[in-house]
């Protein structure tokens, strides 16, 4: 089988996405083609699409080259950062399971400490303990988070989130860049037209 037939990964379509990021900072490509080589690689399938999306960028060895080895193959190490965050050699988020625990968990501790607010707020104004009714509250949804957390990590959630999360962070910029662009290109028109 050919290499370049075998089905990227999240941490492939990453490594792409950062090199178009360098590329346009480098000036190799304008904001519309990185924008649409973007969407092109996180809609990726294999190594052959990928390769395709950096084969005019000069000192990229192709994907399909790079990044095809087994598990036992890679070594955690340093990775590329990205967005702040090194992913080791091996593709995975590091501080992924944290942050996943935390984005799903978030909101339920949210809403039960408002709730114990103020079921304290009532029962200090009453002077006496009331009913302790934010239990109705924490207790259900929190046993429902608790079978989700765990099937997720038992089911590797943690990194397909952060993957996700990856990808948004990317796209953001994406639509950031050609924000700035835009106006840029709209101040220059105005300052033809001022001329």
């Amino acid at each position: 089988m050919n290499p370049g037939d075998l089905r990227a990964g999240d941490a492939d379509r990453e490594r792409v996405a950062e090199r178009l990021r360098a590329a346009l900072d480098e000036g190799r490509l304008n904001l519309y083609e990185y924008d649409d080589r973007l969407r092109e690689a996180y809609a990726a399938k294999t190594y052959a699409e990928l390769d395709a999306l950096l084969a005019d960028l000069p000192g990229v060895t192709p994907v399909s080259q790079s990044q095809v080895a087994t598990r036992a193959q890679t070594k955690p190490g340093r990775g590329e950062p990205i967005h702040g965050e090194v992913i080791p050699a091996d593709g995975r988020y590091p501080a992924a399971t944290g942050q996943w625990i935390a984005a799903v968990w978030g909101s339920w501790v949210r809403a039960v400490s408002i709730c114990v607010l103020i079921w304290g707020g009532i029962s200090l104004l009453s002077t006496e303990l009331t009913y302790f009714w934010p239990g109705w509250v924490a207790g259900p949804w929190g046993a429902v988070l608790l079978v989700q957390t765990v099937a997720g990590l038992s089911q590797g959630e943690p990194q397909r989130w952060a993957a996700r999360q990856a990808r948004r962070r990317a796209e953001k910029d994406v639509r950031r860049r050609a924000r700035r662009a835009s106006e840029h290109e709209d101040g220059d028109d105005l300052d033809n037209r001022t001329d």
